[in-house]
């Protein structure tokens, strides 16, 4: 009898209020964002994830090269490049449609881990750590995600240094 656990990691983006609020209220003492993307936390955790998943992918069996193993490559490197454009674009709001786009490329590599560890593909060392990684950049996704919304919010209202 062979015994498999099933870890299921969710994309569901669940607002604590109170969260919510003191992101709001720090979003109000500061009100800019690093000058360049190589400067935000979630980028280069990121390049971390991207770099994690290239040695955990690489240990895939052979016939997985054009399958899982790239897709999954593909995903991982879509959230800091996605990142890196946006902040790179005019406006918050084009910004947060880019980080939304990195959002739905972690939770993309987040499924795919998944069907890896469903297959016993790789290192569950490497797995488990790549899966961490995610759930937190995901996290951090969603908080610059709410904040470039708030700003975008506060311009039209009419308040300074938001898009």
């Amino acid at each position: 009898v062979v015994s498999c656990r099933l870890q299921v990691v969710s994309c569901r983006l669940v607002v604590n209020p109170e969260l919510l609020a003191y992101t709001s209220q720090r979003a109000s003492r500061r009100r800019t964002l690093p000058k360049t993307f190589r400067e935000l936390d979630v980028w280069t955790k990121a390049i971390n994830l991207t770099t994690l998943v290239y040695e955990f992918t690489a240990e895939f069996p052979k016939h997985e090269i054009y399958g899982l193993c790239s897709q999954m490559r593909r995903a991982a490197v879509s959230v800091p490049s996605n990142i890196a454009e946006g902040s790179a674009r005019g406006t918050r709001r084009d910004f947060r449609q880019f980080v939304k786009q990195a959002e739905g490329s972690n939770c993309e590599l987040q499924t795919q881990l998944i069907i890896a560890r469903n297959l016993r593909f790789g290192d569950p060392t490497k797995l488990s750590t790549a899966e961490s990684l995610s759930i937190e950049v995901g996290k951090m996704l969603g908080g610059l995600s709410a904040y470039l919304a708030h700003e975008v919010q506060a311009n039209r209202s009419g308040q300074p240094n938001a898009d």
